[in-house]
């Protein structure tokens, strides 16, 4: 287990195996979960007159505390199996073989652990930094930790490549979406390699502590300790969602709620007229407003005032980048990453000038600038936390935005060059 070659690879297939369970087992209660509060949001619209209220509490409280708690499957079951390899002796090897790889950037070898839990979540990989004593170290760990790419990312992921990528080949037998899709993981962990040298040698300076470890004997986990360690992991969690993140999605519901337009009264189609309604409030709304005061700051990256309110409406969570798409092309917002519908509207789009909205080389530039950017209110409340300080957290986001911007802008301004545009 401890070897330099043979338990590298037995690590990875370690983490294949858990990383595959997490995404096939999560499915089922993770759909459950989104209709529960689909359900619970519709009851509540209906039990109520219609209005503000019934909309906060149906778009605004529901909806944003719901699309977060939505992966709390995925978080239990990754701390599930965190703490069987934590108690079966096994991670503490883990930490071992990586410690020469994460001390040549400066890192220790117990950021393993929160860096391959923040493929799945940043929020409980900053939260597992607590293992780190030294608080430089910690920091560093903290700060490049949301450059994994979390399940949050996929349905961005998916949504791209299922429009304009799905079926295509490479080399006569590859998934060219495979490819992609490994390549935008890829990127996120080379970016954070170079993010952590950098910070451990500017801001973070200090050097690399030694690696003391006492190798636990191997034994059976014991089920009252996992089970105990998964539940109160998840539920700190839990209780950020009641806090923070109901906050902040309240404001960011005001944003595309406010101001109200009026309804389109000539069209007799109920379910359209609905979907038109939703599209035209969002584009006249302060969100709306704002996709167009900063459309000539991401005109560069090749995105119009639309994919701009999109961007804005992701810091809630990534993934309402799809809910939102939805309803500003008028397919309502329940359409998810594998609509048809939705998968088509994104190929039609169309800019004011009768431009396409979206092309191969754009949808390549929007993944990537999600690979960098730090669009997480979450991963945002929980730095807050965990370094009990906002310059941090602010920190985080400023460079990573600036570096989804530069990564962006090289993407798609270097594809149009080399004649991909």
């Amino acid at each position: 287990m401890t070897h330099r070659f043979f338990g590298l690879i037995i690590l990875l297939g370690v983490l294949l195996a858990i990383f595959q369970t997490i995404f096939s087992w999560a499915a089922v209660p993770m759909d459950l979960m989104d209709q529960g509060f689909g359900a619970l949001a519709d009851t509540v619209r209906s039990s109520m007159p219609e209005g503000i209220l019934a909309d906060l509490l149906a778009d605004g409280i529901i909806a944003g505390v719901g699309g977060v708690l939505v992966f709390l499957p995925q978080i239990l079951l990754l701390f599930l199996f965190i703490s069987i390899l934590e108690d079966s002796g096994y991670m503490a090897r883990a930490a071992f073989l990586m410690d020469k790889l994460m001390s040549r950037v400066g890192l220790h070898g117990k950021a393993f652990l929160p860096l391959i839990s923040s493929f799945a979540c940043a929020i409980p990989g900053i939260m597992a930094t607590r293992t780190i004593e030294n608080t430089r170290d910690r920091f560093a760990t903290i700060l490049i930790a949301p450059f994994m790419s979390c399940s949050a990312r996929l349905p961005i992921y998916t949504l791209m490549i299922a429009a304009f990528f799905s079926s295509q080949l490479v080399f006569g037998f590859l998934s060219l979406g495979a490819v992609i899709m490994l390549g935008m993981y890829l990127l996120g962990i080379v970016v954070a390699i170079l993010a952590a040298f950098i910070f451990k040698r500017t801001i973070l300076k200090a050097p690399p502590p030694p690696f003391i470890m006492e190798m636990p004997p191997y034994r059976m986990p014991n089920v009252r300790t996992v089970v105990q360690n998964m539940l109160e992991r998840s539920w700190l969690f839990v209780k950020r969602a009641g806090t923070v993140i109901l906050a902040i999605s309240i404001i960011l519901w005001a944003l595309a709620y406010f101001p109200r337009s009026a309804q389109p009264s000539a069209i007799t189609d109920t379910d359209n007229a609905g979907r038109i309604a939703e599209s035209q409030q969002l584009a006249n709304s302060y969100a709306g407003m704002l996709g167009h005061a900063i459309e000539p700051v991401i005109a560069p990256l090749g995105f119009d005032w639309k994919i701009g309110v999109a961007l804005i409406a992701s810091f809630a969570a990534r993934e309402v980048v799809v809910s939102t798409l939805s309803i500003i092309y008028s397919v309502g917002k329940d359409a998810d990453e594998s609509s048809e519908t939705l998968l088509s509207a994104i190929r039609n789009a169309k800019r004011d000038d009768g431009s396409a909205a979206f092309t191969p080389l754009t949808a390549i530039t929007l993944m990537v600038f999600f690979v960098l950017a730090m669009q997480c209110m979450s991963t945002m409340a929980v730095v807050r936390r965990e370094t009990n300080s906002w310059k941090w957290p602010l920190f985080m986001v400023a460079y990573m935005t600036a570096l989804a911007y530069v990564g962006a802008l090289i993407t798609y301004q270097g594809g149009k060059l080399l004649g991909f545009g």
